[in-house]
């Protein structure tokens, strides 16, 4: 069995700047875009979309019209941190990974109109 390695160029997520298909998540409530899907296939991080997805029946999460969800990942320990903010900072709702092979530091999607999205997509 051979081991993929996973990698993900945040100079490429910048190339998306708006999305031709719209994608719907298996809970059927959400959408999520075409650099949405890029990240997913590119970095195996379909769980990703999962996670904000499902957090949507979190009254305080689904409460918020705007969401920033956030992962930050400790590359060294491969364990990471997800929040969901209101754009403003204010934190919604957080949740420790502990194990992710996710290949950035770092990436935040949006969560506007029941639609995943990268922040050059909005």
């Amino acid at each position: 069995m051979t081991t993929e390695t996973k990698t993900l160029d945040e100079s490429e997520l910048a190339n998306f700047t708006g999305s031709e298909n719209w994608y719907r998540h298996w809970l059927r409530k959400s959408l999520y875009t075409d650099g949405v899907k890029f990240v997913a296939e590119q970095a195996g991080a379909y769980w990703l979309i999962d996670e904000v997805a499902i957090n949507q029946t979190r009254p305080k999460v689904r409460a918020e019209e705007f969401q920033c969800w956030t992962l930050k990942v400790d590359l060294e320990k491969r364990k990471a941190v997800l929040t969901c903010d209101d754009g403003n900072g204010n934190v919604v709702f957080t949740k420790s990974i502990p194990y992710t092979d996710f290949p950035l530091a770092e990436i935040k999607f949006y969560y506007v109109d029941n639609t995943i999205l990268l922040p050059s997509e909005y």
